[in-house]
């Protein structure tokens, strides 16, 4: 399969897995289609954003706190995806810390069950996400800069997925997901990205500071993660790849709230 099939097919991949919101399966998942989703990702959840940015205007409308607007936008993100990125952190987290041993780990991290460094991992970043978008949503170019980091959190799956990371395991998402994205393709979409974000934003008067540290401590952030994780798990794993998106997205808002 290639061409116009596998894009479609990678989009519904995307949409399924990234959001909650209904989409027929793809007909099949081919390394073409598994690409396809992974580079789709910033794209899928547009919608997404477009809560975070709707939530932010309203807070401002009928006059909530920042902090009440950025718990409401941390939910809508959790409700939205299915609170499928902060059990994967959860499991991660859960799965590094419980053993050295590699076998072990990934048998806690397939459990399913929250340990206390899974908890405590959650609330850290859960409370950080709150935090930033707190900051941001004060002010309409700071509401948009909250939406757009929704997206480019996302850029955290073509940095997971670069060819050269294997999978921990031969089942579950990481083993057909894994190794896709050809480097060049990560470069792109993260460039293009944060492209478009400067595009949006810089019109609105936004900081170049915050539009540069923004996608730069995603990227290192997320880098960290995987190289960790392939050192201690030989590879990544679907709960890899939430931690990942969710670490990202703590990482895009702290930097884009910058006020330097």
């Amino acid at each position: 399969m290639s061409g116009p099939a596998s894009l479609r097919d990678g989009w519904r991949l995307a949409l399924g897995t990234l959001t909650a919101l209904p989409t027929p399966p793809p007909s099949v998942v081919t390394p073409a289609v598994a690409r396809a989703a992974v580079l789709w990702g910033p794209v899928a959840v547009l919608p997404l954003g477009a809560g975070v940015l709707a939530l932010a205007w309203l807070g401002t409308a009928v006059g909530w706190s920042p902090l009440v607007v950025a718990v409401l936008v941390v939910g809508w993100l959790a409700l939205a995806t299915r609170v499928l990125h902060w059990d994967g952190l959860s499991d991660t987290v859960d799965g590094l810390t419980a053993s050295y041993d590699r076998e072990r780990s990934l048998a806690v991290m397939k459990s399913g069950t929250s340990g206390p460094a899974g908890v405590v991992a959650t609330v850290v970043v859960a409370g950080l996400q709150v935090a930033a978008f707190a900051t941001l949503v004060s002010s309409q170019a700071g509401a948009v800069a909250a939406g757009i980091a929704v997206c480019l959190s996302r850029l955290a799956l073509p940095l997971a997925c670069v060819r050269g990371v294997p999978p921990a395991r031969k089942d579950g998402l990481g083993h057909p997901l894994a190794g896709v994205v050809a480097p060049w393709q990560a470069l792109l979409v993260w460039l293009v990205c944060a492209g478009v974000a400067a595009l949006a934003l810089v019109p609105l008067g936004f900081g170049v500071a915050g539009l540069v540290a923004g996608p730069a401590l995603a990227a290192v952030a997320v880098a960290l993660l995987v190289t960790h994780c392939v050192r201690r798990l030989g590879g990544v794993t679907g709960d890899v790849f939430g931690a990942a998106v969710e670490i990202a997205l703590a990482a895009a808002l702290l930097g884009l709230s910058l006020r330097i």
